[in-house]
């Protein structure tokens, strides 16, 4: 019995670490002045605290974006959702090689705040990851 306890307790915890959802009230100052300076017109970000680091989920303009913003204010990266179609051929090469049989559900580009590229593929609840040129860098679940 207390091994169950252990497991759930471990397993609650490492959900939480992950990612907390959160209300706009909670998020701190500095990380909302910064969001709304960069994207003034929106108003409706679903926020998330990761790692220590605040992500703010929007849609602007049809498009859906996610914003990561450290304590301090500063903006890490954007993400934004691309058609899987859109992705480069050399990804769409590699994950139907080594991803058989499976699809890719959705695809993202993300811009880091020195403008490097990296692209994302979801495939089976994984998030695989390439750089700019399409080489594979790792799959995380997602």
């Amino acid at each position: 019995m207390k091994k169950i306890f252990l497991i759930l307790a471990i397993g609650s915890t490492t959900l939480i670490a992950n990612a907390q959802k959160m209300k706009e009230a909670d998020v701190p100052a500095e990380v909302k002045t910064a969001f709304a300076k960069q994207y003034p017109s929106v108003s409706n970000a679903k926020w998330e605290k990761e790692d220590g680091k605040y992500e703010a989920a929007f849609e602007l303009k049809k498009e859906e974006l996610s914003v990561l913003i450290d304590d301090t204010g500063k903006i890490l990266e954007t993400e934004s959702e691309i058609a899987v179609s859109a992705l480069p051929k050399v990804i769409s090469e590699y994950c139907a090689k080594n991803y058989s049989g499976k699809k890719i559900a959705e695809a993202s580009k993300i811009v880091d705040f020195e403008g490097s590229v990296t692209y994302e593929a979801e495939i089976n609840k994984m998030d695989v990851l390439f750089d700019a040129n399409g080489k594979f860098i790792k799959e995380s679940k997602d």
